[in-house]
């Protein structure tokens, strides 16, 4: 049997206003039902008005995830009957969105990388949020009409391991991108898996195509648990001769496993057809080249600068370009700190001194450096000492790197240099593999 796995994400973006109407967009911890108008409570006669920044910033992401953007596009009504839907449909995006496949590469391993495709990412608003009470449930409409992007992979997962290293790939885009900051514990970023088994290719395979989606998972954990019991859950009923039923479930957190909700809907189901309140949206070839031209330096193209460019291995720009600040702060710390002191230095003082890059500004930082180098001497003889007692305190990294886990020994790179950070990281790998 096969993992086929693909991906439906929603990112909520962090416009000054929401998708259709001037309310703010930022609603988190305000009272429930006090960020709303006519247009995001769909009250008869309101008429939505399309926000064009995040219009702008949808086919920005679409362009970094190397999409193709059609220069014609539309608004649909995806028809559908809940509660936390006041309309009574959602203005969303079906047959012609903004962007199109595209594709993402991240790495799987130390040194292999995988390319997932992207199918399409297109502009929608948010629904109500349903608030369940012991028995009853109650609807708050601030996040009615929130701007959303929604991003569709192909089932190119096989794994609940890439799925969880792709989706920290993706959150590490977005914040790049600067269009949300993609905090899941305030449900700016949403997963939903959809996971389906296959038979390898035999002439006697008998197992019908089916796909179960798994909604709203607000947690790289959670979404790596709910793969992995779906994956098993899935093989024991075909394993009994029966085909899993193609149906929407959600994850119980509480008791680790998912749970039944709806029998999952087709297409025709919703009865999309183009939103008439909204001209469609048409694109000149310059004005997707000025959008182009506004994306910053993302973080695969840092990491090549800062080992290209300042002389850093792998570990060091892999933990610098996590986060777009810090890579930030570590490049103007360089600008400061030139002819002064080295970026590996600077590098290991900011990765093992956990700076607060808040507080501390660059050229603080600097004299800091200057003065623990001053400070910090050590022979030969306590730099074994110190390499024996990190290795003998970190046995499972040890036990990890001897396993062929590369990332283990940096590791213990950093504990070393957490106690001496003006040392060469790199003749503190060399000497860590030779008594390893």
């Amino acid at each position: 049997m096969k993992a086929k796995i693909g991906l439906e994400i929603h990112v909520e973006l962090k416009t000054e206003s929401k998708m259709f109407c001037s309310c703010k967009a930022e609603y988190f911890g305000d009272k429930p039902n006090t960020n709303t108008c006519p247009v995001c409570l769909g009250l008869p006669g309101a008429l939505p008005v399309p926000n064009k920044t995040a219009v702008e910033w949808c086919v920005v992401l679409g362009l970094a995830l190397n999409c193709e953007i059609p220069t014609f596009s539309k608004f649909d009504r995806k028809n559908y009957f809940y509660p936390d839907l006041p309309k009574g449909y959602q203005i969303s995006q079906y047959d012609q969105p903004f962007a199109i496949k595209g594709s993402l590469k991240f790495k799987v391993q130390s040194s292999k990388f995988k390319v997932v495709r992207i199918r399409r990412v297109h502009m929608e608003e948010d629904t109500g949020k349903l608030i369940h009470e012991e028995d009853s449930t109650l609807i708050d409409f601030n996040r009615s009409g929130v701007p959303l992007v929604e991003i569709v992979t192909e089932p190119d997962f096989e794994t609940a391991q890439e799925v969880k290293t792709f989706l920290k790939k993706l959150q590490q885009l977005v914040r790049y991108l600067s269009i949300s900051d993609a905090d899941m514990e305030k449900g700016q970023m949403r997963l939903e898996p959809n996971i389906s088994l296959r038979e390898l290719k035999t002439q006697n395979s008998k197992l019908k195509t089916y796909r179960v989606e798994v909604k709203n998972i607000n947690s790289f954990i959670f979404v790596e648990k709910a793969i992995n019991y779906e994956l098993k859950r899935q093989a024991d009923l075909i394993e009994k001769g029966e085909t899993p039923i193609q149906e929407t479930r959600g994850w119980d957190e509480k008791h680790n496993k998912t749970v039944s909700q709806r029998v999952k809907e087709e297409a025709s189901d919703y009865r999309y057809f183009p939103e008439p309140d909204i001209p469609p949206v048409r694109w000149t070839e310059s004005q997707i080249s000025n959008l182009k031209s506004q994306i910053p330096e993302l973080p695969d193209e840092k990491f090549s600068k800062f080992k290209k460019n300042y002389g850093l291995n792998d570990y060091q720009a892999e933990i610098l370009t996590r986060e777009k600040e810090v890579a930030d702060y570590f490049e103007e710390a360089v600008k400061v700190g030139k002819e002064k002191i080295s970026p590996a230095q600077i590098a290991n003082y900011i990765i093992n001194i956990k700076v607060n890059i808040e507080e501390v500004l660059p050229a603080k930082l600097i004299q800091n450096i200057i003065s623990s180098t001053k400070k910090i001497k050590i022979n030969e003889k306590e730099l074994d000492k110190l390499i024996s007692d990190v290795l003998k305190a970190n046995e499972r990294a040890v036990s990890d790197y001897k396993k062929g886990k590369e990332q283990a020994i940096m590791f213990l790179v950093g504990q070393v240099l957490r106690k001496t950070p003006n040392l060469d990281a790199n003749l503190v790998k060399e000497k860590i593999k030779s008594k390893i």
